[in-house]
């Protein structure tokens, strides 16, 4: 039997064909008259730009711009008069150009490729997925996931854009862009606005309000869209001859961006007047962390491999804030400063160094790594960190002090704001050879740079040159090891001058049971004393029973201030002793102690004071260790 073609057709899909195609019509019809309707001639010239500027990226073509941020509200008054360039190519390709503190700073990405070139310093490095982070440790490569750049809506969905915003023009050629109501309700955006104004000479300025107040006012000198040529070469690293380019981890640039860009605005409250309030806050095994007046005190106690593991457990969170800061943050940050590559340094002074440290000390940061969740490595090269602090301290006793006794002040400035005073901890160690000791710290820090012990020695360091000389027992674990196994001030001399000692640092040391004090001038190769009263070439206007140690015009109101008050210091008074000037601006711990009675106070620096003009907390060492006995 023979069919027709037309009977053999089924019928169906045609009439839903033409009431899809009617549908269709339908629709766009009605959104045309929604949008002609509900929006303005404006928002629509506005919606059509974007969505051309959206559909040329979406083609390949390369956006090439120049802005200049002109004023800023409630936002880093550093970043005013910032200028910068960029080009761009979705979905992997960036070039920014700018100045940074008169530096040119070229930053680079193609692909899974990181590069940051510094022309002036002749250095730039290339972080990629193939590098390991340390090199002492072949496996551990930490691969990076790059987000795409890609707009956040294509050309297509931007059609709605005229809905969503709401353009207004004034008689000044202004454009005034806010959200309109549909836009505030269907799609949630938030209560921002902008104003559009072109500039005579060609080009537009930019102000741009946010909801919580902050504003940057930008001008744009250029912004255009050209078709990309052939390969990456407006993209492409141009290091001259001559130039150092590393090869590093790009999971060590991604976490420098990170800590860098938390720190933006971050504050670190003052600390509310004392009250006595003592809260329990966690344990592990033989140790405790507390709350005392909102200071954090540790107790650790047991082998380095149980020290480690609870000071690890129960400051997870500060630990690795401490690594994140000092290393990715302050560490690589300094790579750009210095056009030397920060962990190459410090991992070549790590292999100096580490031979010349203690076994058990070694240990007890291994243990801390492992219970925080760190690399090993990480842990260690924090503790490595080269320590350029430049400080004061003194020694009052005899005839200086109204109450006769010997009253130790030791003055931490270092990079405020950095993050340190944020972790910042009070560690009393009872291990189970040496010792029992206070180590005014941070999270993480097994060694010291301001410490007491139970035998009546306190101790603070003062940093000066040297970086470089390597070759011995670095600063902070030579401190501990005076702590831990000294009970005199002769042994505590000893002790420091057999070394093998590193760079170049200054001591204050204090023993109550002998009513005597000590300041050291130590390098590699020199070991200097200063007894009280006596002068130093460095120290030139010595006053009876002190031993004052600065620098500078520091040093100068130093001694003014202890000639003004001699006789007469009781503990408020040496505590007043460290306020500015005698402390610099970047002042972050202040410590008094009194080594007779094992009393201290602790000063830590909030993001509106140094640590001189904070609050102090008092502190005894021997009620301390009572309660780690009990």
């Amino acid at each position: 039997m023979g069919c027709s073609s037309s009977d053999s057709e089924p019928r169906g899909p045609i009439p839903a064909r033409k009431t899809l195609l009617a549908t269709g019509a339908i629709l766009l019809g009605a959104w045309l008259v929604l949008v002609t309707v509900l929006t303005s001639p404006a928002s629509r010239a506005l919606g059509r730009t974007i969505s051309e500027w959206v559909a040329r990226a979406e083609t390949g073509e390369v956006l090439d711009a120049a802005v200049t941020i002109e004023s800023v509200e409630k936002l880093p008054e550093t970043l005013v008069g910032r200028a910068a360039e960029l080009a761009w190519r979705s979905p992997d390709r960036l070039r920014l150009s700018a100045e940074i503190e008169g530096e040119p700073v070229i930053a680079t990405r193609v692909g899974d490729e990181v590069w940051i070139h510094l022309p002036g310093k002749r250095f730039a490095v290339v972080g990629d997925n193939e590098t390991p982070r340390f090199t002492g440790d072949p496996a551990s490569v930490e691969p990076v996931a790059l987000p795409e750049f890609r707009l956040p809506l294509s050309a297509a969905k931007l059609r709605w854009l005229p809905l969503l915003l709401r353009v207004e023009t004034g008689a000044d050629e202004k454009l005034r862009i806010l959200p309109s109501r549909l836009g505030k309700r269907l799609a949630g955006l938030p209560d921002f606005g902008a104003v559009f104004e072109p500039l005579e000479k060609g080009g537009a300025r930019v102000s741009v309000f946010a909801p919580d107040g902050k504003s940057a006012r930008l001008r744009f000198d250029r912004f255009a869209f050209s078709k990309a040529g052939e390969g990456d070469d407006d993209f492409a690293l141009e290091a001259g001859a001559g130039e150092t380019v590393e090869r590093v981890a790009l999971s060590h640039l991604k976490r420098c961006a990170e800590v860098l860009a938390a720190q933006l605005g971050a504050k670190t409250p003052a600390l509310p007047p004392a009250n006595g309030k003592r809260e329990i806050v966690a344990a592990a095994g033989g140790g405790r962390l507390e709350l005392r007046d909102g200071v954090r005190v540790l107790f650790l106690s047991g082998t380095p491999e149980e020290m480690g593991r609870q000071q690890g457990e129960l400051l997870r969170d500060e630990v690795r804030s401490v690594v994140d800061r000092m290393l990715y943050g302050i560490g690589v940050g300094s790579s750009f400063s210095k056009g030397r590559w920060f962990f190459g340094e410090i991992e070549e002074a790590q292999k100096r160094i580490e031979p010349f440290v203690s076994e058990s000390h070694l240990r007890e940061m291994d243990a801390l790594a492992d219970a925080a969740g760190l690399h090993r490595q990480e842990a260690r090269l924090a503790n490595f960190f080269p320590e350029l602090f430049h400080c004061s301290g003194f020694a009052l006793l005899g005839g200086a002090t109204g109450d006769g006794r010997l009253y130790h002040g030791r003055i931490l400035d270092y990079i405020r704001g950095a993050g340190l005073e944020d972790n910042a901890v009070v560690i009393v160690n009872r291990p189970d050879e040496g010792n029992a000791w206070v180590n005014v710290s941070y999270a993480g820090f097994t060694g010291s740079v301001t410490a007491m012990n139970e035998k009546h020695l306190a101790i603070g360091e003062m940093g000066g040159r040297g970086e470089g000389n390597w070759d011995g027992k670095p600063m902070a674990q030579l401190v501990r090891e005076v702590m831990e196994r000294c009970e005199t001030l002769e042994e505590a001399v000893e002790l420091m001058r057999r070394g093998p000692r590193t760079c170049e640092y200054y001591y204050v040391i204090s023993d109550a049971k002998t009513m005597r004090a000590v300041g050291i001038k130590a390098t590699p190769e020199i070991f200097e004393t200063v007894w009280p009263g006596a002068s130093h070439p460095q120290l030139t206007d010595p006053v009876k029973d002190t031993v004052l140690m600065s620098a500078g015009d520091r040093y100068t109101e130093l001694v003014r201030r202890v000639k003004a008050g001699f006789g007469k210091f009781d503990a408020d008074s040496a505590r007043a002793l460290m306020t500015r000037p005698v402390c610099m601006k970047s002042n972050i711990q202040s410590v008094l102690f009194e080594p007779g009675s094992l009393d201290f106070w602790v000063a830590n620096a909030d993001s509106e004071n140094v640590a001189s003009h904070t609050r102090f907390t008092r502190f005894n060492l021997r009620e301390l260790l009572g309660e780690i006995d009990s």
